[in-house]
């Protein structure tokens, strides 16, 4: 990567860590929360999903610059989208941040600063602790909803 690549994705994620977005939980919704044991992170969403459409988001990161900067990054991406794009969004977020091939047509805005972490394995769960959370929260829609 660049010098002047890295300086801005650099950039980005400490805006990201200094003023998280959609930070701040809410008392009447459910919370998902990751750990990760590695570094300590803790990760909190809560999402308020209707019609398969998020709606809105709030978290709560308390960790490392990468968590807590995903976490923030994460929440601004998915609010708006359906439930479909959002897993189409995270899968290829992760197969990003593993260095996989990805669909590089699905627009992962400033998510795409988590790219180098495929060279820091050690970091991959800080990367993505926050889309561990909101998968976990998706699934408990996807099966609430089934129940009704």
């Amino acid at each position: 990567m660049d010098l002047e690549k890295n300086t801005l994705y650099r950039e980005i994620i400490m805006e990201h860590y200094k003023n998280p977005q959609n930070s701040g939980l809410v008392p009447h919704l459910k919370e998902y929360s990751v750990k990760n044991p590695v570094c300590g992170d803790s990760i909190i969403v809560q999402l308020e999903i209707e019609n398969d459409i998020i709606k809105n988001i709030h978290q709560k990161s308390i960790g490392c610059s990468i968590s807590t900067s995903s976490t923030s990054i994460m929440s601004e991406l998915i609010k708006g989208k359906n439930i479909l794009e959002v897993k189409k969004i995270i899968n290829n977020y992760y197969k990003m941040v593993k260095g996989e091939p990805y669909d590089e047509s699905c627009n992962l805005e400033e998510a795409s600063v988590f790219s180098g972490v495929k060279d820091y394995p050690a970091r991959f769960h800080c990367a993505t602790a926050s889309v561990d959370a909101i998968l976990k929260a998706i699934r408990d829609y996807e099966k609430q909803k089934k129940e009704e």
